[in-house]
């Protein structure tokens, strides 16, 4: 019980801002209708509600499954049988991961179909398997991350090359989206889990990374995908229905089916993995799949709580927040906006605070979670505020943020120590969860149907992308000063 007062705490302080910035401008320069801000008021409450039984479910359920599977994985002599595990199960996490559903609607809706739903999401999750499982090999074979990122963005990079900006600036977006709720805690448990058994000089070190590698999965998926395709343009248009008012109940209720349905179906990879996993490996006592069976429940209401609230009031809002602010004369507001925003949804995130957790427990607290919090909220502050100048400013392009700042995030990985550059590459992709996707795209989106110079497929998407990127540059240089910190004291010592 203390747990979960401590876990409601954490959630509180994280959503109560957002919520504080919303009220703030609908009071000032942005007013909402009632319906809509009725709306946002009950998804903040089911937000705090939803978001604090998860991570209280996670701790229970997810994370000792991903541990187990990893210290089986890492005793296997077969190279055969641990390539088809990880194969499989990074495809089947992936497609039911919920960010990815939620940013793949959105740019079927957009593009009205041009790129569907379903392709989208079977290119990704193929992506995230085939890198997921290089991944798991790398740490088996104490590759050192540095280089494995080197090769995987280099690829990207010629990739880029020959795509359109349309389908990179969605490739992007789509690593941010699909290592969300469900993939990331799975992820970090299960890397762990291999980690620990390994008992390598980079044991720790190997905690992290296997976010980040997965997650370039999902560019080069939908980059070939674009290729493949071979369509220069992608047209794009705000739905109506996105911005047009409902009644309270219509929004919510309309809702609740579909995102129980989705949430089963995020759970459900991980759930037949561990009574496979049970019936032929682990052999469990009674009282511990108990206790595990009712971490996953929990899990899955708090998951069904909390995106029940993300769609139906955060998203409505971002895009109504996003054109009234677009509106006004002066750019000034809707940037101070955007920079507050990144400062406080970072903090919603589900998985930030799991990965935050597990770099204090790794390091043995040497790396503190709070700190490591303010260094992500600075980052995705920034990177908001890039995104809205993109839009306002035609001129500036995606790949003018993409290239410099994921170039220089590989040659830091040059410089700082092992643990930091598989702890950065692992927050990009967890700062950019389900608020991101919802919320902050919603926004920017709003923002982008607003500005007449502005192309919604182009300048609509990236944001992600540039959410996952300031972060990596941020714990790098965090670990930059942690090394330096270290090499003082060690001085002094002696």
């Amino acid at each position: 019980m203390e747990v979960l007062k401590v876990k409601f705490k954490e959630v509180l302080a994280s959503v109560l801002p957002i919520t504080t910035i919303v009220l703030i401008l609908h009071f000032t320069i942005c007013p909402l209708d009632a319906v809509s801000l009725y709306a946002f008021l009950l998804g903040s409450a089911l937000v705090i509600i939803g978001l604090t039984i998860f991570l209280f479910g996670i701790d229970q359920g997810i994370d000792p499954i991903g541990h187990g599977i990893g210290d089986k994985l890492a005793l296997s002599t077969s190279y055969a049988v641990l390539i088809t595990i990880c194969l499989v199960l990074g495809f089947f996490i992936s497609y039911a991961e919920p960010d990815l559903h939620i940013l793949a609607g959105q740019v079927d809706s957009v593009t009205s179909g041009q790129f569907g739903h379903v392709v989208m999401v079977v290119v990704v999750s193929v992506g995230i398997g085939i890198m997921m499982t290089l991944g798991m090999l790398r740490i088996l074979r104490d590759i050192r991350l540095k280089y494995v990122f080197t090769a995987a963005y280099g690829l990207i990079f010629i990739l880029s090359l020959f795509s359109s900006a349309d389908f990179m600036a969605i490739a992007f977006d789509a690593s941010g989206a699909t290592t969300g709720a469900i993939t990331v805690p799975f992820m970090l448990a299960l890397a762990g889990g291999i980690s620990s058994m390994r008992k390598s000089s980079a044991s720790e070190a190997n905690h992290f990374g296997l976010v980040g590698i997965a997650s370039t999965g999902a560019i080069i998926g939908v980059l070939v995908t674009g290729l493949l395709f071979g369509v220069d343009k992608l047209n794009g248009s705000l739905p109506e229905e996105t911005v047009a008012n409902s009644n309270l109940m219509v929004v919510y209720g309309s809702k609740l089916l579909p995102i129980a349905w989705e949430s089963l179906l995020s759970l459900l990879p991980i759930i037949i993995a561990y009574l496979l996993f049970q019936i032929f490996s682990f052999k469990q006592k009674r009282n511990r799949v108990i206790d595990i069976s009712r971490g996953l429940a929990l899990t899955l209401l708090g998951l069904i709580i909390f995106l029940w609230g993300v769609n139906g009031g955060f998203m409505i809002v971002g895009t109504k927040v996003g054109i009234g602010l677009a509106s006004m004369d002066s750019k000034v507001p809707v940037l101070l906006v955007a920079l507050l925003l990144g400062l406080t949804t970072v903090l919603a995130e589900p998985a930030v605070h799991v990965l935050t957790h597990q770099v204090e427990e790794v390091t043995g607290g040497s790396v503190n979670r709070i700190l490591v919090l303010i260094f992500l909220s600075l980052a995705v502050g920034s990177a908001i505020f890039m995104s809205v100048l993109r839009v306002f400013y035609p001129e500036v392009h995606l790949w003018m943020y993409l290239l410099p700042g994921f170039g220089l995030a590989v040659i830091l990985a040059y410089i700082v120590p092992e643990l930091f550059v598989g702890m950065a590459f692992d927050a990009g992709g967890v700062a950019s969860g389900p608020m991101t996707a919802t919320f902050s795209l919603a926004f920017i989106q709003g923002i982008a149907a607003r500005v007449p110079s502005a192309d919604l497929v182009v300048d609509g998407f990236g944001m992600i992308a540039i959410v996952a990127m300031m972060p990596i540059i941020a714990i790098e240089l965090l670990g930059m000063l942690y090394h330096a910190k270290t090499r003082q004291a060690s001085t002094n010592a002696e």
